[in-house]
């Protein structure tokens, strides 16, 4: 048996009569009846199979886990086989996840020996425990001298407990590893660094660990059951046997237009329809959950509701909280518990509670623009109705036009199942350089032994050898002679000829100190280049995006990125220009790339349809296909058949990449519209502002979105084949431009601390003092200064990979490239035009969300609008004869 699905449902009954006879009575008073994934996975479990369990939250999946473990354990005693070892490893993403799971397992622990009691059944109490990094010495004593059966702990919890010299020993009896919230943790680093763990913990116990993952709704299932699994020596994957339940809860999910117009409508009207919508909502329902796409928003939301409802005297402003990673975990405990106790009405969060922390009651949940990804919002609407049997009902409400279309498809390809693909990083030698470190402190390790080893993990199962051998290197010491000014030290011996590695005096501090992936960030200080006057701060998530000429926006003015100097930025001061990079731009959640390809399908298929009908039956359509209120179904229309009246029948598509060339004659524009998402398009603008720089000897600006990317020369450098410059680009050039553009950039920078401070090139932390940010950025410019000379060299060959992979997504870049040349996709070319096509008018204005200049953005949006319809009326164009009514608007 490998990757198998479990494809047959048992009944109540039959999962009753595998358990005991007190655990099945425990749950039959309690909640009766089983939910698909239990009827499915308890089986499963209790046969002893690796098992992925992907169901949508409320439906049971975590009670079904420990439901099937529980019963084991009490299994083992009742043949007094039950020792005082730990059995079970679980671990979660989130230490809140963790003190929640306690208390959900104690409670059925509790019940279940109240009713052993009273059956005449006489067992011990499963012992549960959480080790983080809150918990206390003196509690890490306690599980020492008396483990419990199951342990709660986090990746970076495992990693250091592994090597922990008494309590590895604890480890040892270990048969289930369960991981929860297995989709979050896959998709990051943390879950490569996990998945080395479980390796090591499989070797440590020395027979295959039984492995148990929990999933909100993902795809593809196998490829994450691959991630739990491994790999054999052999290269075949592991046995997994797959409960795909992603579907059983009902899903009731609509777009909210929030007024008739979204173009002409002024923006605080805008705004305060959709506070009226929201509102409404509220008072509808019990408990509402409303999500943003960032902190700041979540703040604003919070401030401007509760501003509200103290007006009116609805809602006391206490009942209202907000929920983002900024606040104090204190704070957002606070808040999670009175959820629970049904204390709030309304709770506003960015991202924080997507994970499945138990909440209580939700019945609204309502999404404040889009969430980029089906899986995403299939995530948080499934926080709704916490119950297999409960509709989970989700609003999403729209703020223009370009997000009416996407959410539109977004909710449709929720409804008919289509997930976006998880994307899990490969190979990272920087945690494979910490794991080496940790395999160290266990004992002397032969070099093939530990290969072995770690390519049975799913991340590195394709691991080159030489990728390996180097950073063996690398932590030896090899390149000493080269770091003797930066105090970068060997953290473990290896003898080359005997091929033999262990470790050195001093590295297990080092290892409890800095294992982890994920990174410290800075605050950045902004310099004017001139007077050199301190103009403020910059996150250094939005400091590393900026490349010189970048326009942003501080302090409401507008400056010009010039260099960075360690932990300083100098920029100049310009006025009237348009901002490329918006302040928002490093916390909002990028289009998922299959999401974005359906939004592309969708232009494709509404653009033939206006062609085709006459607008009432496409508005129909719209209506009826995709839930849409009529005036939502118009505003689409309108949208797209002014996009088509303007480029006389040209909509960029799945299968069209239109370019138009804008001449707002102060600057010359190249837009692209490439619906790929902003990871792809990243790199794909900035491979092609290296060719056109080269080709025009100027400085190229950027500005990048979700739906295309815009390239700005100065107004007197025009001359350029624009068909040439898109083919010049090729599936097999584009990474060593790529290559050649970043190694300026602020982004290599702190990237490349990031990556040295996990493979321990850098110490965050030595000899129990902590090393200043400032210092260690320093650090990181000089070594890689020193490392450019050396070919290979892991740290940095790292770097490369996270920026090129994880941050940007080259390989669906290349995936286009390839369409590109294969004619799968066709290329058509528009302008010089004096003003840009409606689907360009939120690139063009994007910049403008953040200061006034001219016009705000809305008032650009209407400005642009305006012309465009001047442009559109001039022409009179009719694209497809009398049933196509396209010359309405005209």
């Amino acid at each position: 048996m490998t990757i198998s699905f479990v494809d047959s449902m048992p009944s109540d009954e039959e999962v009753y009569g595998l358990l005991r006879p007190y655990v099945a009575e425990w749950f039959r008073k309690r909640y009766g009846k089983f939910t698909p994934p239990q009827l499915m996975a308890i089986p499963e479990i209790k046969a002893g199979n690796s098992v992925l369990i992907s169901s949508p939250t409320g439906t049971g999946k975590t009670l079904a886990v420990f439901l099937a473990l529980l019963d084991t354990l009490y299994e083992y005693a009742e043949r007094k086989e039950l020792e005082d070892q730990i059995y079970v490893v679980y671990v979660s993403p989130l230490r809140a996840l963790n003190n929640d799971m306690h208390r959900n397992l104690l409670e059925p622990i509790k019940g279940i020996m109240a009713e052993a009691e009273r059956m005449g059944f006489n067992i011990p109490e499963i012992k549960v425990a959480v080790r983080t990094s809150d918990t206390s010495p003196t509690e890490k004593q306690r599980m020492l001298r008396n483990p419990p059966h199951i342990l709660i702990t986090t990746p970076e919890s495992l990693s250091i407990i592994l090597v922990a010299p008494k309590f590895r020993e604890r480890l040892r009896n270990t048969r289930w590893i369960v991981v929860d919230e297995i989709h979050e943790i896959a998709s990051s680093k943390r879950g490569s660094h996990l998945s080395l763990s479980i390796e090591r913990l499989e070797n440590l116990v020395g027979r295959p660990l039984i492995r148990i993952g929990l999933s909100a709704t993902i795809a593809p299932l196998e490829e994450v059951a691959k991630f739990l699994v491994g790999f054999n020596d052999d290269g075949t994957p592991r046995p997994c046997r797959i409960v795909d339940a992603r579907f059983t809860k009902p899903m009731d999910i609509r777009v909210i237009c929030p007024v008739k117009d979204l173009i002409h409508t002024p923006a605080d009207e805008v705004n305060e329809a959709i506070y009226r919508v929201l509102v409404d909502l509220i008072k509808k329902h019990r408990t509402t959950l409303i999500f943003t796409n960032t902190r700041s928003s979540t703040e604003r939301v919070v401030y401007k509701l509760r501003k509200i409802f103290e007006k009116e005297g609805i809602l006391d402003a206490d009942e209202i909280e907000a929920h983002h990673s900024s606040l104090s975990r204190d704070l957002r405990l606070s808040v999670e518990e009175k959820l629970k106790r049904g204390e709030l009405r309304v709770v506003v969060s960015s991202t924080s509670l997507e994970l499945g922390i138990d909440i209580g009651w939700i019945d609204l949940v309502v999404l404040l623009s889009s969430p980029k990804s089906v899986s995403r919002l299939l995530q948080r609407i499934g926080r709704s109705g916490h119950h297999i049997r409960q509709v989970s009902k989700g609003r999403v409400i729209v703020v223009d036009r370009d997000d009416l279309v996407e959410n539109t498809v977004l909710v449709k390809a929720a409804l008919e199942r289509k997930i976006d693909h998880i994307r899990i990083p490969r190979n990272p030698l920087d945690v494979l350089a910490q794991h080496i470190v940790g395999m160290a402190l266990e004992k002397k390790w032969h070099v093939d032994e530990a290969y072995k080893l770690v390519k049975r993990s799913y991340t590195f199962h394709n691991l080159e050898w030489s990728d390996f051998i180097n950073v063996i290197r690398y932590l030896s010491g090899k390149y000493r002679e080269l770091f003797e000014d930066s105090k970068v030290y060997a953290k473990i011996w290896f003898d080359e000829e005997e091929g033999i590695f262990g470790r050195r005096r001093g590295s297990r501090m080092i290892y409890y100190l800095n294992t982890g992936t994920i990174p410290d960030e800075a605050k950045i200080r902004v310099f004017t280049l001139d007077d050199k006057k301190y103009v403020g701060d910059l996150e250094e998530e939005f400091a590393q995006i900026l490349t010189p000429g970048d326009i942003f926006v501080l302090g409401g003015r507008t400056y010009e990125y010039v260099r960075s100097d360690i932990n300083r930025i100098y920029v100049r001061r310009v006025e009237g220009i348009r901002p490329t990079v918006p302040s928002w731009f490093s916390e909002m959640l990028p289009l998922a790339f299959d999401s974005a390809l359906e939004v592309a399908r969708f232009r494709r298929i509404v653009s033939e349809m206006i062609t085709e009908y006459p607008r009432e039956k496409v508005i129909e359509w719209l209506i009826n296909e995709y839930l849409l209120e009529p005036h939502a179904a118009e505003a689409i229309y309108e949208y797209f058949i002014e996009q088509l009246l303007f480029t006389n029948g040209i909509v960029p598509s799945d299968r069209l990449l239109l370019i138009e060339l804008w001449d707002d004659r102060e600057t010359f524009n190249i837009i692209f519209h490439t619906l790929y998402g902003r990871r792809t398009n990243n790199a794909l603008s900035r491979a092609y502002a290296y060719l056109l720089s080269q080709r025009t000897n100027s400085n190229v600006r950027i500005t990048v979105s979700d739906n295309g990317f815009m390239l700005t020369l100065p107004y007197n450098n025009v001359s350029v084949d624009i068909i040439d410059l898109v083919y010049s680009l090729r599936e097999d050039n584009i990474e060593n431009i790529l290559r050649k553009v970043l190694r300026y950039t602020e982004l290599l920078k702190r990237r490349f601390r990031h990556c040295a401070e996990r493979s321990f090139m850098i110490l965050r932390r030595y000899k129990g003092v902590e090393t200043s940010l400032y210092r260690r950025q320093v650090n990181a410019q000089t070594l890689l200064r020193i490392i450019e000379r050396v070919p290979d060299f892991p740290v940095l060959k790292e770097t490369f990979r996270e920026i090129l992979e994880d941050y940007m997504n080259i390989n669906a870049a290349k995936k286009v490239l390839k369409w590109l040349h294969n004619g799968v996709i066709e290329v058509k070319v528009i302008g010089p035009n004096t003003v840009p096509s409606p689907f360009a008018h939120n690139l063009v204005a994007q910049g403008y969300s953040d200061v006034v200049l001219m016009e705000d953005r809305k008032k650009l949006l209407e400005l642009l609008h305006r012309r465009v319809m001047e442009v559109i009326a001039a022409r009179k164009t009719i694209i497809a004869g009398d049933k196509s009514g396209l010359d309405e608007l005209a």
